[in-house]
């Protein structure tokens, strides 16, 4: 005769928690990444020739077309989580809306005319996404390049739709970008940036793994 009870088929197992900062380590972290975003908007990314030309052609350096501000998005947004991510970029905008030299090209209320400004829109949605994505499960290196990728896909969505409706709807007197312009500000703005993104965003992926560890979460 077996003595042993069955076992409980409807026992639920409990979640794990998941280890995540506090909200004051949310707020520092949302202040740092507004400085560091600011910071990172005027440093180029440079990428040095392959090591195995350096013996005959020296070591030189290659611009990726793109800054490091995206970087400071997505790694705020990995160490920070959603929130800490979203509200660093809502304060980067609103300080540049408000007059304050922080943009590519300046300030002001009337940078909305600018082709990028799409852009700098999306990295509310696309920070919290990819903060969102960072702290779905224990840290690992490909969950936040998962999500430091998604982010940057938002980024562009938000970017593209932008310059379709500055086009579709005529925006500015005259306007600021036509129909027949749309194909080279995608272009512009979007394919030839990518690469060098996609790189940074590796970077950024690791060293916000790194960055978690330290932090102990």
């Amino acid at each position: 005769m077996n003595t042993n009870p069955e076992p409980d088929l409807d026992l639920v197992t409990e979640e794990i928690e998941l280890p995540k900062p506090s909200l004051l380590a949310e707020v520092l972290l949302a202040i740092a990444g507004l400085l560091l975003t600011v910071f990172c908007t005027f440093v180029q990314v440079f990428a040095t020739n392959p090591p195995w030309q350096w013996w005959e052609d020296g070591i030189y350096s290659n611009p990726l077309g793109t800054t490091y501000q995206v970087g400071a998005v997505l790694l705020t947004a990995c160490l920070g989580g959603a929130r800490a991510g979203a509200i660093a970029q809502l304060g980067y905008i609103m300080l540049g809306l408000a007059w304050l030299p922080i943009f590519a090209h300046g300030g002001g209320w009337d940078y909305w005319q600018q082709p990028t400004f799409g852009y700098l829109l999306g990295f509310i949605p696309g920070a919290w996404v990819c903060g969102w994505l960072a702290y779905r499960s224990q840290t690992k290196i490909e969950t936040l390049a998962l999500g430091c990728l998604v982010g940057l896909g938002v980024i562009h969505g938000a970017g593209i739709v932008y310059l379709g409706m500055m086009a579709v709807l005529k925006l500015g007197n005259p306007p600021i970008l036509s129909l027949a312009d749309l194909p080279q500000a995608l272009l512009t703005f979007s394919l030839m940036a990518l690469p060098g993104q996609i790189i940074l965003v590796c970077l950024t992926a690791v060293l916000a793994y790194f960055l978690r560890r330290i932090l102990f979460y």
